[in-house]
């Protein structure tokens, strides 16, 4: 029986993976300019570390997450998204203590997990990249934050960028908006959708992302959770606003936007993309926000936050919209084309002390002909080709080969193995 990889999942191989680690590398070359460090965390997780931090009644929670009971009875889940787990590592190793810097900035990469309808770019196995910053409250980190995420993008030479900004104000503010929201959509209840139906009174805000096309229209004239805000929420606001025109940022103002999950509050922005590629539609590429009492949540001391997350396979997608070639090397420096028997263990050798000099090396393993090394010398685009057969071995020489030109050269066995570079760099230089 041949086995098929899981539905909603993808093997990332040779000749792809290169363009994730383009992408990763780029991440953490930025993000180490932000004196932003990595954390890693399990890939599972308590159940009610998601389920607190999420919420409950969030899709995630209720339709999507992989939980299980482990061997030890244990509720563990396969994680969702990535805050909920570096909040938990940030309390568990007492990161807000005073011997570390504030803000603590932090980012993470790796595979999520979520079962829904695998669909373009959505997978039930899934990678984020994501920055967690803890500590300051204040206005500037929300704006230093999603300039590190737009800084990403237009470090990889993505153009066409929409920042899409609101705020969901304090606690107090959304529980407010909640009951206004909930006064205004109950004489539509019979209207909406069976999903916004269930929303209504347990996560209403959930109703204004809705995507049913009845649902939209409804909504169209909510009111807006900006006319609900303290007047502290409203500076705040400004604050950023105007922080964003001091480094001449574009941004729009959506007022329904809500985001999903439920430990959001004050700012939250989404990067959309209408590169070419997509055809006219507008796609969300990254998503963030504030997150002020997360860390409480979790059993940490009153800790402000904030973050954002992007999808490395939305990232790719989106560079493919906007016709950016990923630069992928594809080439090795050195390809030993050993002849004969007694050649083996001296090519083995050989092709060692090349590596170890720090450069790509391979060899032929399979006793082809000459013309089949050489073929596959030129395929893996080798920059030299080092011949050895059983009269090289026994004169203690190696014919060396510019690939591009044909120029060759007799090099002794000891001088490669004393300082390859050298000889490598004088055949280099001896064509230029």
């Amino acid at each position: 029986m041949r086995y098929q990889k899981p539905k909603g999942t993808a093997d990332i191989l040779p000749g792809t993976v290169e363009k994730w680690q383009y992408i990763e590398e780029a991440a953490r070359r930025i993000f180490k300019t932000y004196d932003c460090h990595e954390t890693r965390t399990p890939i599972f997780e308590h159940y009610e570390v998601i389920s607190r931090s999420v919420g409950g009644t969030t899709d995630i929670v209720s339709k999507e997450m992989y939980d299980f009971k482990d061997k030890g009875d244990r509720h563990v889940t396969l994680r969702p998204e990535g805050t909920a787990p570096v909040v938990r590592a940030f309390v568990e190793n007492k990161l807000f203590g005073p011997e570390f810097q504030k803000p603590y900035k932090t980012y993470y990469m790796g595979p999520m997990f979520r079962y829904e309808r695998p669909q373009a770019g959505r997978f039930r196995q899934f990678h984020q990249i994501g920055v967690e910053v803890f500590g300051s409250s204040n206005p500037a980190t929300d704006v230093e934050t999603i300039m590190m995420a737009m800084s990403f993008y237009k470090d990889l030479g993505i153009k066409h960028l929409r920042l899409v900004i609101n705020s969901l104000g304090s606690k107090e503010d959304r529980q407010t908006y909640r009951q206004a929201l909930i006064d205004y959509l109950e004489p539509h209840f019979e209207e909406l959708s069976e999903d916004s139906k269930k929303r209504l009174h347990d996560n209403p805000l959930r109703v204004l992302d809705s995507k049913d096309r009845k649902d939209k229209v409804i909504v169209e004239n909510a009111p807006s959770i900006l006319d609900y805000l303290s007047d502290e929420s409203a500076a705040f606001f400004k604050q950023v606003t105007d922080m964003l025109e001091a480094l001449e940022v574009p941004y729009e103002i959506d007022h329904r936007m809500v985001r999903g999950l439920d430990y959001y509050n004050h700012t939250i922005f989404e990067i959309m993309s209408d590169a070419p590629g997509f055809g006219g539609a507008i796609t969300t590429i990254c998503a963030g926000g504030r997150y002020d009492g997360l860390v409480e949540e979790l059993g940490g001391p009153a800790t402000p936050g904030f973050g954002f997350a992007l999808g490395a396979e939305r990232t790719l997608i989106t560079l493919e919209a906007e016709g950016i070639e990923v630069p992928v090397e594809d080439k090795v420096d050195a390809y030993v084309v050993a002849l004969g028997e007694k050649t083996n263990s001296e090519a083995l050798k050989l092709v060692q002390a090349i590596r170890q000099s720090g450069f790509i090396a391979e060899r032929d393993f399979m006793n082809r002909k000459v013309k089949a090394q050489f073929k596959s010398a030129n395929k893996l685009n080798a920059t030299v080709a080092l011949t050895i057969g059983e009269n090289e071995l026994a004169e203690g020489k190696v014919n060396m080969k510019h690939m591009a030109t044909g120029q060759e050269v007799s090099v002794a066995l000891t001088d490669i193995y004393s300082d390859f570079t050298k000889v490598y760099e004088e055949l280099l230089a001896s064509i230029n």
